[in-house]
């Protein structure tokens, strides 16, 4: 029996061009489907580097330049180069695919989480699935993910998310409860938020209505903020002053005209949403309201379309909350992360804007 003949090493990225590879050059007439060769060979670097960088996991390594990167992208491009996705998905057990279970696309929050994870996983050949509303589990169970987002789980799903650990899944979950295991938890709570809202209202108001979600229960958190706060400052609430929607921005709108219309309205609304009060904005200036002269409005959330509007939204929320929390999905897609669940926490603050200025 012949010896065992040595196998080829096993050759790590390069950063610069490969022995014997051409550097990059005018791209050549393309007869057939480009090939991952044909990507090498213009951008004047190894196969390996090339699969390297279209993986995504080159994003923020020192193991391959900035410059090398935009050549081999610019390289895949101007060829109109596509990974045989079937192949790779065997080869690496990858999809390709990042699952994004919201519970309301219409919501600016779902919107803005959605933008922020788009942009960043598009970079490493990922594409983002959005599931609004939907059967996240069952999903699963049929399109495999690289990672799955889920915001808002019922009780009886923490069972099935392990269970979805335990076969490999990597989920990252919004609540404000659970702890991680196995999974990755982003907690955001919103009640000390919330307070510091309806206090920055009480400041040069006595009348403030809330715009609240309808409920099952008697009173949700965030429009439990709203008595608490006024019954400490000594402030009544009205029969009136409290009015409810229904999850969607129409609805929203339907209750703030009710809210505005009155001849007793408030001088101030609280929204326990950026939607909803923004939502209000929108009533008061069909019906010749003016904001915040006539009457001041806050929402909950910090999304971008509250500062888009105008006047732009006073709100209360965390930080850069959606490009951060994007960037934990991200990595946990690519394999950047591959630690145990993590919990992650952030903070609200207050964010004085046009809507209630004095």
């Amino acid at each position: 029996m012949a010896p065992d003949q040595p196998k080829d090493p096993v050759v790590a990225p390069s950063d610069s061009v490969a022995p014997g590879v051409a550097s990059p050059q005018t791209p050549p007439v393309v007869v057939g489907r480009p090939t991952l060769r044909m990507v090498a060979d213009l951008a004047g670097v190894s196969t390996a580097t090339v699969s390297y960088v279209l993986s995504g996991r080159a994003r923020g390594s020192a193991r391959v330049s900035e410059a090398t990167v935009g050549r081999v992208r610019e390289a895949a491009q101007q060829l109109q180069y596509r990974p045989n996705q079937a192949a790779r998905t065997m080869r690496t057990g990858r999809t390709n695919v990042v699952l994004l279970s919201l519970t309301m696309l219409s919501d600016p929050w779902s919107q803005a989480m959605a933008d922020a994870v788009s942009a960043a996983v598009t970079p490493a050949g990922l594409t983002a699935l959005i599931l609004a509303d939907g059967d996240w589990q069952a999903t699963l169970d049929r399109q495999k993910a690289d990672a799955v987002f889920v915001d808002g789980i019922e009780p009886g799903d923490v069972t099935e998310i392990r269970r979805l650990v335990e076969r490999g899944d990597r989920i990252v979950v919004f609540d404000d409860t659970l702890e991680p295991d196995g999974f990755d938890v982003v907690r955001s709570p919103a009640i000390g938020g919330c307070r510091l809202a309806v206090r920055h209202l009480l400041e040069h108001h006595q009348r403030i209505g809330c715009l609240a979600v309808e409920s099952n229960r008697p009173r949700s958190p965030r429009l439990q903020v709203y008595y608490d706060e006024l019954a400490a400052a000594g402030v009544a609430v009205g029969e009136h002053d409290v009015e409810t929607f229904e999850r969607d921005a129409a609805s929203a709108y339907e209750a703030a005209t009710r809210m505005l219309e009155r001849d007793d309205r408030p001088t101030a609304i609280y929204a326990v949403s950026d939607f909803a009060a923004i939502s209000a904005i929108r009533a008061a200036h069909r019906l010749g309201i003016r904001v915040p002269d006539d009457v001041a409005v806050i929402g909950v959330g910090n999304t971008l379309e509250g500062e888009r509007t105008r006047p732009t939204l006073s709100t209360v929320g965390p930080t850069d909350f959606y490009s951060r929390v994007a960037r934990i999905i991200a990595d946990r897609a690519t394999g950047t992360d591959t630690g145990p669940g993590r919990l992650y926490e952030f903070d609200w603050s207050l964010f004085v804007r046009e809507s209630t200025a004095v």
